[in-house]
This record gives structure tokens, sequence and C-alpha cells, in this order.
């Protein structure tokens, strides 16, 4: 820290923002990998909701404050020898600090577009083939099993056929979805 104290106070400052949010950087990066709680534990000083606004980012995060400090402090400290125009340095860090928080965005979003919905939902079922379990009676005169796959995961559904009975191995493919969770087959 004395080799700190003979330096300019710009660059100085620079460096007193730049170790710290290294350090608490290299922190919350192990503390992600290791899988601890991903909540930052520090509450904004006001009230972020936006009325059911989906707000998949928030901007005001201890984690984007990590990040802009770390770019700001780390730019000024690189560019302190190049840039003799303390204002021009400053401004040159903030604007590298944004596009630290930026970047975090984006790699949060790509993150974010790899999530897949893999509920099961019965309008999926429409127009794809499967096999009758459990016979199902003609005329919509009592319901049987039919056994479809959808989205790579077999389901057993209650069915109903508008035609003739269809026998038990018989295979069928989804003509409409009725009420209740309960589909309309027809035979092949």
């Amino acid at each position: 820290m004395e080799s700190l104290e003979n330096l300019d106070p710009l660059l100085r400052t620079f460096w007193f923002i730049a170790l710290p949010a290294s350090i608490v950087f290299v922190i919350q990066t192990v503390m992600t990998f290791l899988g601890s709680d991903a909540h930052d534990g520090l509450d904004a000083d006001f009230d972020s909701d936006f009325h059911g606004a989906e707000a998949p980012f928030q901007l005001f995060t201890f984690r984007n404050l990590i990040n802009f400090l770390l770019g700001f402090g780390w730019t000024g400290i690189s560019f302190y020898n190049l840039i003799s125009n303390p204002i021009v340095l400053v401004a040159l860090s903030f604007l590298v600090g944004v596009v630290f928080i930026v970047l975090f965005f984006l790699v949060i979003r790509q993150i974010e577009r790899l999530a897949e919905d893999n509920t099961f939902k019965i309008s999926n079922t429409l127009n794809k083939t499967g096999s009758v379990y459990l016979t199902i009676p003609a005329h919509k005169t009592g319901t049987g099993k039919v056994q479809i796959s959808v989205q790579g995961s077999f389901h057993e559904l209650d069915a109903i056929t508008e035609n003739e009975k269809i026998e038990t191995s018989a295979m069928v493919r989804v003509v409409k979805i009725a009420a209740n969770n309960l589909i309309v087959v027809e035979k092949l």
C-alpha cells in the first residue's frame, strides 16, 4: 500500500477502485461456480417494481456496480500513461464501465435464451400419432387410453373417437382436443 501513496491522486483513485472491485468480482465468480445463492444479498434503496413489466435484467444491482467499477478502474489504470487529459481518461473509463454492464447484460440474455419450456401442453398433441393402450369405445360412448410421444416423452391420455371402436395397439392420430384434457382420435 505504500507504493500507492506515492502515485498521482487520479491514478491512486483508479487503483483504490480497481483492487477491491477485482477482489469482490473474483469472490462473486467463485461463489457463482460453486452454486451459492444467486442473489446479491443487497437490496436497492427504492422500489424497483415496474408494475407488471417483466424485467429480466435489473440495472441497479451489486453485481452491476462491481462490473462497472472493474471496467472503470482497470481502464483508468491501463490508459493513465497514454491519455494525459484527466477528463478524457475519466470519460473513457466511465464508458468502458458502462460497456462492462452492457456485456454482462448480453451474456445473461444469451443464457436466458438457452432456457427451454418442456411443460406438457395438451395442445401439442394435435395431429400427433400414437398407439391405443386401452380400447376406445365407438361414437363417444366411453373413453380409452392412448400413448403419445410429445417433446420426447410418452404420455398416457384419455381418448374418445367419433367413429368405430378402436382396439388396443392400433395406431391413431389426434384430430381434436375436447374438454378436460380429453383427446379425439381417429384410426390410421
